[in-house]
């Protein structure tokens, strides 16, 4: 379970992820693992690119998931799992293909059609996909 420096308490953070999961079809486990792979758990994480909370949010998305406030544990989780399930039904269930989607872009995993020879990306899959099994 993650647990950053300003990490949510574990209980409300899993009933948070629980809940969401549940509600958009997704595993609780692969959540948490995005959720530590993006933030160590941290709601008030912002990325040198701009993303934000939990999920690592970025404005578009936090914009196209109807995330006025991506600081916002809830409202951060639920837009970063609808996206994620967005993801997933876009490459068919491919979690290696969704996961680099969700690092690197859809854009990109779509123009080389897999995951993109970006050694973050890679590893960010491989991490994920590790903590999954």
């Amino acid at each position: 379970m993650p647990g950053g420096p300003h990490a949510l308490p574990a209980g409300q953070l899993s009933a948070l992820v629980d809940t969401t999961a549940h509600a958009y079809g997704l595993r609780p486990d692969l959540v948490y693992a995005v959720i530590d792979a993006e933030s160590h758990g941290d709601p008030a994480a912002i990325s040198r690119a701009g993303a934000v909370g939990l999920m690592q949010l970025m404005p578009g998305t936090s914009a196209e998931y109807a995330v006025s406030n991506p600081f916002d544990p809830q409202a951060n989780v639920a837009g970063g799992v609808h996206y994620l399930r967005d993801l997933l039904v876009r490459y068919h269930g491919n979690v290696s293909y969704a996961l680099a989607a969700y690092n690197a872009g859809p854009g990109l995993v779509d123009a080389v059609h897999g995951v993109p020879a970006i050694p973050e990306t890679r590893s960010y899959v491989a991490r994920i996909t590790a903590a999954i099994k």
